[in-house]
């Protein structure tokens, strides 16, 4: 990802930008911009600074038209990725200062009910594409797989549990995000990034490691198109957005 700045036109020719000082004829040194919010002097005018993308380039409209879909999938299912990555701070957090195991597992316990009862209704309306999105996306939040968590928090049985209920809607909860692997992983971290350029979203950094600019070389010509990769997946479906 290549960062470039945009340099603004002269402060004195922006209105309201700055405030405008006369240079004494007798000035014998660096001039000196006050901006309005800021009561020291800067030597410089500040920029803005703009993140450049290199650009996608697709077969087909039905590529595109597949990318679009992506898109709307991964900008509906990430803010709850989000948000477990920030629950499960605040509750590893609050873990520690918990003594003794039982109380460990009341706290689980009362945690998960109150998740179960403030996102259950949302969760149920997410189709299993995006089911799957957000399983990938718990991954990169976090550095691990849902049900690692599931196995860590509470225990292997409750995983076990939840595993087989995801196969039954043909998920997993082991699936893992791996851009620099996986064609589709590689363009939801290309769609979060550019929504994340167009300030739609808060993004957080990934608890991953992998290089953007590294992943655009790795993909510029990539060996399995879009529209191939997703043919393949029974979950992809035009119609469930």
């Amino acid at each position: 990802m290549k960062k470039a700045l945009f340099y603004f036109f002269l402060c004195l020719s922006l209105p309201g930008f700055c405030q405008e000082y006369k240079v004494p004829d007798n000035f014998d040194g660096e001039l000196l911009y006050k901006f309005e919010t800021d009561s020291i002097p800067d030597s410089g005018i500040r920029l803005k600074e703009v993140i450049l993308f290199q650009p996608l380039k697709f077969k087909s409209m039905k590529q595109l038209r597949e990318y679009v879909i992506l898109r709307n999938r991964t900008l509906r299912v990430y803010p709850y990725a989000k948000l477990a990555s920030d629950r499960l701070d605040t509750l590893s957090n609050r873990l520690d200062n918990i003594k003794g195991n039982r109380r460990k597992k009341v706290y689980l316990k009362r945690i998960e009910k109150f998740i179960y009862g403030e996102f259950e209704i949302e969760l149920k309306k997410l189709s299993r594409s995006q089911g799957r999105i957000l399983i990938k996306l718990v991954h990169r939040q976090t550095g691990s797989t849902s049900h690692e968590l599931i196995k860590e928090l509470r225990n292997g049985w409750k995983a076990m549990i939840y595993q087989t209920t995801a196969s039954l809607f043909k998920l997993s909860l082991k699936d893992t995000y791996t851009p620099e692997k996986n064609y589709e992983d590689f363009l939801i971290e290309d769609i979060l990034q550019r929504a994340y350029g167009d300030g739609l979203i808060e993004l957080d950094p990934t608890a991953l490691t992998y290089d953007l600019d590294k992943l655009y070389t790795l993909w510029k010509a990539p060996k399995t198109p879009l529209s191939k990769d997703l043919k393949n997946n029974p979950t992809f479906k035009k119609k469930s957005l």
